[in-house]
């Protein structure tokens, strides 16, 4: 994934799934798959996440500076919204 922003994006949609959802073993390992990748391909650290209205923020650790991006709550919440409106579409396998 070239774009940094496109990487944090997909791991902060995923990740919001994982928070709501402990137990998805899919949501869990598809969250490590971006963190490894924004670790790998974009050198990025994870700090924290916060929402506030209207916006999740992300702070971020990239070659020793710490950077902020913004994304829209709507945007990121779409995936979990989708799960919660049909559940048994989205059930755990292990």
């Amino acid at each position: 994934m070239k774009s940094l922003q496109d990487a944090l994006y997909n791991w902060l949609t995923i990740k919001v799934v994982c928070d709501a959802r402990p137990d998805d073993t899919a949501a869990r390992e598809t969250e490590m798959f971006f963190m490894q990748l924004l670790k790998d391909d974009h050198r990025v650290n994870i700090d924290s996440v916060s929402r506030s209205e209207p916006f999740y923020f992300v702070e971020y650790t990239m070659d020793e500076e710490t950077k902020k991006q913004r994304f829209p709550i709507e945007l990121i919440d779409i995936m979990l919204d989708q799960i919660q409106l049909e559940p048994e579409k989205y059930k755990n396998i292990e």
